[in-house]
């Protein structure tokens, strides 16, 4: 399991964009290469926004999600957004993990 971070700066309509991805996320849950997601927002500086995204790995999203039949929906979605994507990267778990 990989994980993916998206950051995004959407300076204005953010309820445009957390639609967007609604309608996007229904795209995630069919693929079965995704295993979790969760879309935040900074409470310090609300036009900042984090997706994470949990793969089964890089190349299962980059080869087999992207290549798909979910991509071109979800894709669609957010295009007019890409734009304000500040970063897009897979995050490989470490050892070190706790939860409550």
């Amino acid at each position: 399991m990989i994980v993916e971070y998206i950051r995004y700066r959407v300076p204005t309509d953010p309820a445009a964009f957390e639609a967007a991805y609604e309608r996007a996320c229904a795209s995630l849950r069919a693929a079965p290469q995704c295993l979790a997601y969760e879309l935040t927002r900074c409470e310090e500086a609300p036009e900042h926004y984090v997706l994470r995204i949990e793969w089964t790995s890089t190349e299962a999203h980059l080869q087999g999600f992207r290549r798909g039949p979910e991509f071109g929906p979800f894709f669609q979605a957010i295009r007019p957004y890409v734009a304000q994507i500040e970063e897009m990267r897979h995050y490989a778990p470490t050892a070190l993990v706790w939860r409550r």
